[in-house]
């Protein structure tokens, strides 16, 4: 890489906070290969694609940097499937650094894959090419759907064989983010009872996510408020889709309120709110009705590290932050009501109509993203087995609807994709690619790229699995 290239990356949060990251190196990558580079993100970053793509470029991608560049690792800690884990951290990944982008914005760009470090737990620090495709592809789809996401710059293959139930090609992700800093990382902070250390953590984070937070009365009471609706807001854009996140743990909740993590996350075909895909899920604790409820366990996981900071009284700074989580649910409701509502056509909520046919759709086991473009195209009543029930809430809402129906119409399509990464064709996409065929890939992600679009020859992307997910699985930490 270009030595100016390299100047624009800093660490800013491994100077401010040390004792949160570690320095280290990314393991030899002993034949890397560019896979698939996303050159939007790139320019957006002010990098060179051409020079990503060079040798030196593709090395870079998989954490070759000169001695001056110092990568770390981050710790942090974090509530796993309701459990506390003291000490989780980046196990196999590594912050290059921080670059400011076309926008002015600071974003870490991020290895997954580079090897073991010392919060590896007794893994071996590795990926292989699916799930970082997987992780790509899907974090596209989010950003194309206007869900706050991390980015996918590129994947690499090391040209090594990793050890996955069988040798598969290992991979290396690079990832973009607002930040890394999840509530997990307060967690770590306050439980080594170092209150300079928790007060720098929330300065910093206030500083780069929520700066407006700075001018109220109690500044890291406001933070929390911040962070809160940022994950209210977050939640609702999952629902909204059919989105399920599969490993809602403390350390996947991000400051920024981006979605991180895409190991086991999956979208929802037949609309059924008990619905998991998580090998590891086996209650559905993280099942998709069970999202908001689980969001705010987690806030309150995140107050509990912050109350140092509310009030020097832990009595008062209890109550204040128990005013701030209650808020949670209505904010929560209100912002999920006007989504669904808005997905009919609905010029103003009702709460009726949409707990009605959220009960119809789970009844029959309608196809929750097909449901909204054929509702607007008006053919949306042969998905019910019950018609006359159905056409009794159809003209309902045709009482409750906007004169136009033209621009009811445009409205919904704006808001309901046509296509959503179905689990059925990720699979066929990453199982292709694992044997070097990436059309199926480069379609499937074409199609996500403009999810509101609806194009000719992708009819099939469109399409819900024939064998309704009977028995699909998705998997952590591959």
């Amino acid at each position: 890489m270009d030595t100016n290239t390299l100047s624009r990356f800093e660490q800013t949060y491994a100077e401010a906070l040390p004792k949160l990251s570690t320095p280290w190196r990314a393991a030899e990558a002993p034949a890397p290969e560019l896979v698939v580079l996303n050159e939007p993100v790139a320019r957006e970053l002010g990098l060179d694609p051409d020079e990503l793509r060079s040798p030196e470029g593709v090395a870079f991608l998989v954490g070759r940097v000169p001695d001056e560049v110092e990568t770390v690792a981050q710790v942090y800690a974090g509530h796993q499937f309701g459990g506390y884990s003291p000490r989780l951290g980046d196990g196999r990944a590594l912050l290059v650094g921080e670059l400011t982008d076309a926008h002015g914005r600071r974003r870490d760009l991020h290895l997954k894959g580079s090897g073991r470090t010392p919060f590896a737990r007794g893994g071996d620090g590795k990926a292989v090419i699916g799930p970082m495709l997987r992780e790509y592809l899907i974090s596209e789809a989010m950003h194309a759907l206007g869900i706050p996401t991390t980015r996918s710059l590129a994947v690499v293959r090391t040209g090594e064989s990793v050890f996955r139930e069988g040798p598969q090609p290992g991979a290396v992700l690079s990832r973009v983010a607002a930040s890394h800093l999840r509530v997990g990382t307060f967690e770590y902070a306050a439980a080594l009872r170092d209150p300079e250390l928790l007060r720098g953590l929330a300065d910093y984070a206030i500083e780069r996510h929520h700066p407006e937070a700075r001018a109220a009365d109690n500044p890291y009471l406001e933070f929390y408020r911040r962070v809160m609706r940022a994950q209210a807001a977050l939640i609702v854009d999952w629902m909204g889709v059919g989105f399920i996140h599969g490993v809602m743990n403390t350390d996947n909740v991000t400051i920024s309120g981006e979605t991180i993590d895409y190991g086991p996350c999956a979208f929802m075909d037949a609309f059924d709110p008990g619905t998991v895909f998580s090998s590891i899920d086996t209650g559905g604790r993280y099942a998709y009705g069970n999202q908001p409820s689980v969001g705010q366990w987690n806030l309150a996981r995140f107050g509990e590290a912050l109350l140092p900071l509310f009030a020097p009284d832990e009595d008062a700074a209890i109550e204040l932050a128990m005013e701030v989580l209650t808020e949670f649910g209505t904010l929560y409701n209100e912002l999920a009501l006007e989504r669904m509502s808005a997905k009919l056509g609905l010029a103003r909520p009702d709460a009726g109509l949409v707990e009605a046919i959220l009960g119809l759709l789970h009844r029959d086991k309608v196809d929750f993203t097909n449901f909204f473009r054929a509702l607007a195209a008006g053919t949306a009543e042969g998905l019910f087995t019950d018609r006359a029930v159905f056409a009794a809430w159809a003209e309902k809402r045709a009482s409750l609807l906007p004169a136009d129906p033209t621009a009811v119409h445009a409205a919904m399509d704006a808001l309901n994709p046509a296509y959503i990464p179905r689990n059925h064709r990720v699979e066929e996409a990453l199982l292709a690619a694992q044997f070097g065929n990436l059309e199926p890939f480069d379609r499937l992600l074409t199609a996500v790229q403009a999810p509101f679009e609806v194009r000719a020859g992708l009819e099939d992307l469109a399409e819900p699995d024939p064998d309704e997910g009977r028995g699909f699985r998705t998997f952590c930490g591959t």
